[in-house]
């Protein structure tokens, strides 16, 4: 979506990846102005997709671009309320499925009775406004929620690492010993 709304070219936004960018405009725009359907409402699982949500913002963007005459690749007057009605869908979807998968795990026992935590990692955890609203579900649900701090959610690498150091610390499943693994370099 960043890309597709040129937000590079966006003064306040040329040296921000896009999903900063995104949440940055997002913060003075209004999300009421735009309203997208929620992805995969009639599947009752706990999987993502952003495919449809994707397909239903650029149409409103190309809609958008029309109605204000512009080309494709220039900033739209309403580039703030688009970011923050996408970033809302994509917080609400998120939320959702996460509801689903929490509700999955304490219908079939696979979490404790008590202190459970949900774990939210990756450039997801670095958006503030998605965090917040996942801290608001694991609020009402009785659940911890652990987030790396957001300038280690943006690198793979760093997060597979964090992951192991709690591990580590925790006493959970760290092997002390290689001896008897076998691998090969690819």
């Amino acid at each position: 979506v960043a890309r597709r709304l040129s937000l590079k070219k966006h003064p306040e936004c040329h040296c921000m990846a896009g999903g900063q960018a995104i949440e940055h405009l997002a913060q003075t725009g209004n999300q009421e102005l735009l309203t997208f359907r929620l992805p995969m409402q009639h599947y009752r699982n706990c999987d993502f997709s952003f495919s449809g949500l994707q397909n239903l913002v650029n149409n409103a963007i190309v809609q958008k671009e029309k109605e204000e005459g512009i080309q494709e690749g220039e900033i739209l007057s309403c580039v703030k309320d688009v970011a923050a009605a996408v970033q809302h869908a994509v917080a609400v979807h998120i939320i959702q499925r996460t509801y689903r998968a929490m509700l999955f795990c304490i219908k079939n026992s696979i979490l404790p009775s008590k202190n459970a935590t949900l774990v939210v990692s990756g450039g997801v955890a670095s958006n503030q406004y998605i965090r917040k609203g996942l801290q608001n579900l694991a609020d009402a649900n009785d659940f911890a929620l652990l987030c790396p701090p957001p300038r280690l959610c943006t690198d793979n690498g760093v997060m597979i690492a964090w992951n192991g150091i709690e591990r580590l610390r925790a006493g959970l499943g760290v092997l002390h010993s290689t001896d008897g693994i076998r691998y090969e370099p690819r």
